[in-house]
């Protein structure tokens, strides 16, 4: 029997139940991306200024970043803000950038106190020289923490990443440093930026939009996905709950059938 933190109710393996882990913790995912959306709307329907939304946004991440320990994931990506993103109004860009700042002023503290590790892939090269040194020291303040890597996705690209990953390989192949017939899927993700992360078991994306937008398209290869309406500043724990739950009911089969999968009746 596993309890969620919902008071919900489920059998589990004998094997389960015994763990050490909580039993709401059964089948949580290891990696949660979230495509953070609608802090434009939510602000637009409170006739507020936009960067009014992103602020609120920002406490929504203090929110499931604390939710996301709690269910003891271990690793937690958000998509801040996307390539595409600075064709926005410079001073929604500027605002955005600020807010950034703000938020690591605000949590290293916490990220420190509860083992949080920092992190930022993306084209760093495109923002703001004040932001790169803040995302820089952030990053030193975390290293070595272990309990759970938050990684923002800034100025990122999946195309882009595709792209230079291919280019710096095909370096390599001209170089000598790697023949052809070795290249493999394999080979490949470790020239992606993201290769230090494992891919994403979750991915959720919030405001009703039912897109990944140019977000880690090579990683998503077999991700579980789970759309919702509630903007982005709306979603809480509770929000986030009913994603974690979802997913614990779905069968992962990675193109196999039902009885394939370990546990599964043939």
């Amino acid at each position: 029997m596993r309890i969620t933190p919902s008071g919900r109710q489920d059998l589990t393996s004998q094997e389960d139940s015994s763990s050490t882990r909580p039993g709401w913790l059964w089948n949580t995912p290891r990696h949660v991306a979230i495509i953070m959306d609608g802090n434009g709307r939510w602000a637009r329907k409170r006739h507020l200024p936009r960067i009014v939304g992103h602020r609120a946004g920002a406490s929504s991440v203090r929110t499931i970043v604390t939710a996301a320990r709690t269910w003891e994931i271990p690793y937690l990506t958000l998509y801040a803000f996307s390539w595409e993103n600075w064709s926005r109004p410079r001073q929604e860009v500027d605002g955005l950038m600020n807010l950034l700042e703000e938020y690591i002023d605000n949590e290293i503290r916490t990220m420190v106190d509860r083992g949080i590790r920092f992190s930022v892939v993306g084209d760093r090269s495109r923002l703001p020289a004040s932001v790169r040194k803040k995302i820089a020291w952030a990053e030193g303040e975390t290293i070595g923490k272990d309990r759970m890597v938050l990684t923002l996705a800034l100025s990122y690209s999946g195309r882009e990443e595709i792209v230079r990953a291919a280019r710096n390989m095909a370096q390599d192949v001209q170089k000598g440093l790697l023949s052809p017939e070795k290249i493999s899927e394999t080979v490949f993700s470790r020239y992606l930026e993201t290769s230090v992360l494992p891919p994403p078991d979750l991915l959720i994306r919030t405001s009703g939009e039912v897109r990944i937008s140019n977000f880690f398209l090579w990683q998503l290869a077999y991700t579980e996905m789970y759309f919702t309406p509630t903007l982005w500043p709306d979603f809480g724990e509770e929000s986030f709950r009913q994603a974690i739950e979802d997913f614990q009911e779905r069968r992962r089969r990675f193109g196999k059938a039902d009885e394939d999968i370990e546990g599964l009746p043939g």
